[in-house]
């Protein structure tokens, strides 16, 4: 038999797959009935459940020249952790699906469910991995639904920012981009194809940059707190401050004006999964002002009273440079 680490999913089956996977997520459940079964059981104090879902396939998310199957894990339950952290709701479970090709190793997708856990566990203790499915396919695709409960608070939409809020942000905004745009730039051959990172030819600013693109961490617990706090409307900074902002203004119907920045990464740049909120009132810990809401305008959002124009953020279809083989 092959070593752990040399093991194909197509040599090992799904059967045994599958317990090393359970093996790998052990000891993270919190729900009344978890992995194993045909269905999870889950309790939901107060009886409403926050959900959302989000998928990641190998070309236009990830290439596995970057990413490590602990990467993916991580990132997998990152960002679906943030979307139930911009509801202002905590995180309570995710259901993964797999479609792996048969030539994947076994090693890296017990690597990915480890990934899956340590974000749980650090990001949002108390949540666990409780339930998915694996199937074949010839291209590498991570599907994660997220559940959240709302802890008796209501759930902060993106419509409910009113002219004099202050905006306000949590978390960091243009490291991922500028991660993404390391990757491109430097981390690919002749043909254009990626190649593995040198970390040792990285300053610790590019590491650190790397890092946020690769294993982003949202600041998911701040998500409760904005719900406490007062917010007014909330959402994940997924595709970069200027478009997500767009989105929040246009379902409010305000003008979001933001504080004029010097990093272009910062507005545009897509990733880094900060949370932005709008606060009445003052504004609760691990928040930073970043502008106002204003009557609605001619734009939806201006920096320093400025409207902007051209490319506002991040679109996977483009910025991962989706054509690449």
């Amino acid at each position: 038999m092959h070593a752990a680490d040399e093991t194909t999913v197509g040599e090992l089956g799904e059967r045994a797959l599958l317990r090393r996977v359970f093996d790998a997520l052990s000891g993270s459940s919190e729900a009344l009935v978890g992995p194993g079964d045909d269905a999870a059981v889950l309790a939901v104090p107060g009886g409403r459940a926050v959900v959302s879902t989000d998928t990641l396939v190998h070309g236009p998310d990830f290439r596995l020249a970057w990413s490590s199957g602990f990467d993916l894990g991580w990132k997998a339950a990152a960002v679906n952790l943030a979307d139930i952290a911009a509801m202002g709701a905590r995180p309570t479970a995710l259901f993964v699906a797999l479609a792996l090709p048969d030539a994947t190793s076994v090693h890296f997708v017990e690597e990915l469910a480890r990934g899956l856990r340590t974000a749980c566990e650090e990001l949002a203790p108390g949540c666990a991995v409780e339930g998915g499915d694996l199937t074949a396919s010839d291209t590498l695709t991570i599907a994660v639904t997220a559940f959240g409960v709302l802890d008796g608070t209501e759930p902060v939409l993106r419509s409910g920012a009113r002219p004099g809020d202050t905006v306000a942000l949590a978390g960091e905004v243009g490291p991922a981009a500028r991660g993404i745009t390391l990757l491109f730039d430097r981390f690919r051959d002749g043909a254009g194809t990626p190649v593995p990172v040198d970390d040792a030819i990285l300053t610790a600013a590019e590491r650190r940059d790397l890092t946020a693109q690769l294993r982003p961490r949202p600041p998911v617990s701040l998500g409760v707190v904005a719900a406490r706090g007062g917010a007014t409307a909330l959402m994940d900074v997924s595709d970069g401050l200027l478009l997500d902002a767009t989105r929040l203004a246009d379902a409010s119907g305000v003008t979001v004006d933001l504080d004029a920045v010097a990093d272009d990464a910062a507005l545009r740049g897509g990733e880094d999964h900060a949370l932005l909120a709008c606060f009445s009132g003052p504004l609760p810990e691990g928040y930073r002002a970043v502008g106002r809401i204003v009557a609605r305008g001619d734009a939806a959002v201006t920096v320093g009273g400025e409207a902007v124009t051209g490319h506002l953020g991040w679109d996977p279809h483009h910025d991962w440079d989706a054509g690449l083989g």
